[in-house]
């Protein structure tokens, strides 16, 4: 069954990469104001994936058979990867993290759950940090019941990081975009997270190293774009502003995608990600923007 679900995927990403969808369209039902009864609770605290297999390649290995492939062929690898549970174990179980506020004279907490890190590939010893675009992003997200962040849960899962790690750019050029360089990034955040590993070991909360691919009410107005933000340095102020300058099929190494799960608590209730996003009032706890998110 998971090889078949791959394969639909696959098609339905290779659709995607040719034709893609934009925000807005009729692509089916709305469920997000739907409640969420007994049955869809499910676990916040864990990615659902298959077990990782004894011979999954390691991301050493996978470094060299991305190589060579097209972005099209690069993606749909990467989805094949993750979906078939080729992530480290440590990326499997979520972190909660918390935002308070009060909207209109009543206090609100939230609890929303994160991937301690940005999607990565292959095992705790040998993985690799694996930027993609947001056609990619989504899909995953929408395969593991997830959702991708917003500017404000940014801000929020850096507060609450406790491994801050500092940005390391490589000067830009044409390679950017290409499998070495994201390896060469990847080594860097490596040592620099290996350094802090004996205090702060495998699983706690990681920021700071990359920029996210986030979900933004500016997508209305650039369907064809990927929006950016964050890679804060150690004092707080992100290196990259929002911004949606880019096309949506470009990725390049400082890029990350965390996931959260598509439900949140909100007062101890459970109510979905997306659904507290378009909600008049309290898209405010999980949005800094104008407005409920529009898209």
């Amino acid at each position: 069954m998971i090889n078949l679900k791959i394969a639909q995927l696959r098609i339905t990403l290779i659709s995607l990469l040719l034709f893609p969808i934009l925000p807005g369209c009729d692509i089916g039902p709305d469920l997000s104001n739907q409640p969420v009864n007994d049955d869809n609770q499910s676990n916040t605290t864990g990615l659902i994936l298959p077990a990782r297999a004894p011979d999954a390649l390691s991301g050493s290995e996978l470094i060299d058979v991305l190589s060579s492939l097209s972005l099209r062929e690069r993606e749909a690898r990467i989805l094949n990867e993750i979906l078939s549970g080729n992530i480290p174990d440590f990326m499997r179980t979520l972190v909660p993290v918390s935002i308070t506020a009060t909207i209109e004279d009543s206090t609100f907490e939230v609890i929303f759950h994160a991937t301690a890190d940005y999607l990565m590939l292959g095992s705790n010893g040998d993985n690799f940090l694996i930027p993609m675009t947001p056609i990619l992003a989504q899909e995953l997200a929408d395969s593991l019941n997830a959702s991708l962040v917003t500017r404000k849960m940014v801000d929020r899962i850096w507060q609450a990081a406790t491994v801050k790690l500092a940005p390391l750019p490589i000067p830009p050029s044409s390679e950017m975009i290409t499998i070495p360089v994201f390896s060469d990034h990847n080594d860097l955040v490596n040592a620099s997270r290996e350094a802090v590993l004996a205090e702060q070991p495998l699983g706690r909360l990681v920021a700071g190293h990359k920029k996210d691919v986030i979900i933004s009410n500016r997508i209305d107005s650039n369907r064809d774009k990927v929006v950016i933000y964050g890679w804060h340095q150690l004092n707080g102020e992100p290196i990259q502003p929002l911004y949606s300058g880019h096309v949506n099929w470009y990725a390049d190494y400082s890029h990350g995608i965390r996931l959260v799960h598509e439900n949140c608590l909100v007062n101890g209730q459970v109510r979905a990600v997306k659904a507290v996003l378009q909600d008049p009032l309290l898209y405010r706890l999980l949005s800094d923007e104008n407005g409920p998110m529009s898209v």
